[in-house]
């Protein structure tokens, strides 16, 4: 065999193994509310499951900036580490905690605010009163969420992201638990307060795993108390937020996609709902992928190898390309079976919906493979250009055909999922060119983290 084939062979072994415990934890920031709809759904009905969905989607949308800002920290941590840089780690742990907390109170009152005056959203009467306070709860539920997310870019930036899978995997068990019996004795609303519940054990339960583990130790005692964090905090931000707007853009067009679908009718929405979880779920997945390419591409600059760095890239895509293909065999060949989870007495519903599958596994191909673009010139602090790239695909494009093809059109709620599927091809490709033509603009002889970095 070929030394270079060998090599790659490595790189998509270890990209795979990070990210199998990476892809667990990320599912847990979806699957709750994907719990929530399951059960609503099955309980409760379709008008409740529109409520729940739209309130959830619109809540993770002003979440996914905090959860997508705090993924920096992992990349810069994995950076420090291919360093050997101990204290820089304590701080960036410290720093990034401390961003959750800001980022939490900021989110949380904006949405807020956004449940009050949620007739904006232009919803059913029954809908709009279902969804506001559910909304509320889930809201607050952001900022033990965003504490959880930030304490995990510690473990996942040491390549020790089990730490979160078994915490994310047990509060998934307790959210399950919890919602089956609040929903009976509460109602709808009883489904919120158990994802609330359980996001506040998974907070407290990694920050007392950290730090009581003897891993991780060493970080702890190489802080300097006396130094500043301010600067640390700045950096977070100023690399952050514009991966946090990335997911922001893409989230945005797929929430205000479920608004549109929202004036189509209630039958719409709920099938919508069932479809875009399925897509979530897959596309959780791929973050996960992603975050483990981020990691990996981040300790190749670390350790000052271009090569490492196009190895690690490369494996990330591969591994995506190979899992968002199975997801599509499945979506394509058991559509009627998995719709049939959520939802079996409404037939108008089930039928749109299986639908929207078909066309989800299509586009979740081009998905995958944008969110590991996004990952990849992450970890090589490459941020600003794919912000605008995503900006443009989601709101430039996907959004405005959407509309297009769903109301000019007549092409319903299916023409709203082919316009975003538009947005998302072109996202992937753009970001897939621009990671594969920054590492070729820089000298193998002489890498740097900042020329890996450099505009």
């Amino acid at each position: 065999m070929h030394p270079l084939v060998r090599l790659y062979q490595r790189d998509i072994k270890k990209t795979f193994e990070l990210s199998i415990p990476i892809v667990v934890a990320q599912l847990g920031v979806v699957l709750m509310g994907v719990t929530d709809n399951l059960m609503i759904g099955r309980l409760l009905g379709a008008v409740p499951l529109g409520a729940a969905g739209i309130a959830n989607s619109v809540t993770f949308l002003i979440g996914s900036i905090g959860v997508g800002g705090l993924s920096i920290v992992s990349a810069l941590v994995s950076r420090a580490n291919g360093q050997g840089e101990k204290a820089e780690i304590s701080r960036l742990y410290k720093a990034g905690t401390q961003v959750a907390w800001l980022l939490g109170i900021v989110l949380g009152v904006i949405g807020l605010l956004l449940a009050w005056q949620f007739e904006i959203f232009r919803q059913t009467a029954d809908i709009t009163e279902l969804a506001r306070p559910f909304m509320i709860i889930i809201t607050i539920s952001n900022i033990p969420l965003l504490l959880f997310v930030a304490v995990r870019q510690l473990c996942d930036g040491l390549s020790r992201p089990r730490v979160a899978m078994y915490i994310t995997m047990s509060a998934l068990a307790l959210n399950a638990i919890l919602n089956y019996a609040l929903i009976l004795s509460m109602g709808f609303l009883g489904a919120a307060v158990g994802t609330l519940l359980s996001r506040i054990y998974m907070a407290v339960a990694i920050w007392f795993y950290v730090k009581r583990d003897v891993f991780f130790r060493p970080y702890f005692t190489a802080f300097a108390p006396g130094s500043s964090l301010q600067a640390l905090r700045t950096k977070i931000l100023k690399l952050g937020l514009p991966g946090g707007f990335q997911f922001f853009f893409e989230i945005a067009a797929f929430s205000l996609a479920v608004i549109m679908i929202g004036w189509l009718g209630e039958p719409q929405l709920a099938a919508h709902q069932i479809a875009i979880n399925m897509a979530s779920t897959t596309y959780m997945m791929a973050t996960g992928i992603a975050a483990a390419g981020s990691i990996r591409v981040g300790m190749a600059v670390g350790q000052r190898s271009i090569q490492a760095v196009r190895r690690a890239g490369t494996a990330a895509f591969l591994l995506v390309a190979a899992f968002m293909g199975l997801c599509c065999i499945l979506f394509l060949t058991a559509n009627d079976w998995l719709v049939s989870l959520y939802i079996r007495d409404s037939p108008e519903v089930a039928t749109i919906a299986a639908g929207l599958v078909i066309i989800a596994g299509f586009f979740q191909l081009s998905d995958g493979i944008q969110v590991v673009g996004l990952g990849t010139l992450r970890g090589i602090a490459d941020v600003n250009i794919p912000t605008v790239i995503t900006l443009f695909a989601y709101w430039g494009l996907a959004l405005p055909m959407s509309y297009v093809f769903a109301f000019p059109l007549g092409m319903d709620v299916t023409g709203v999922w082919i316009g975003l599927s538009v947005g998302l091809t072109v996202s992937a490709l753009l970001l897939t060119i621009r990671f594969f033509r920054k590492l070729r603009r820089v000298r193998l002889d002489e890498v740097k983290p900042e020329a890996v970095t450099g505009h």
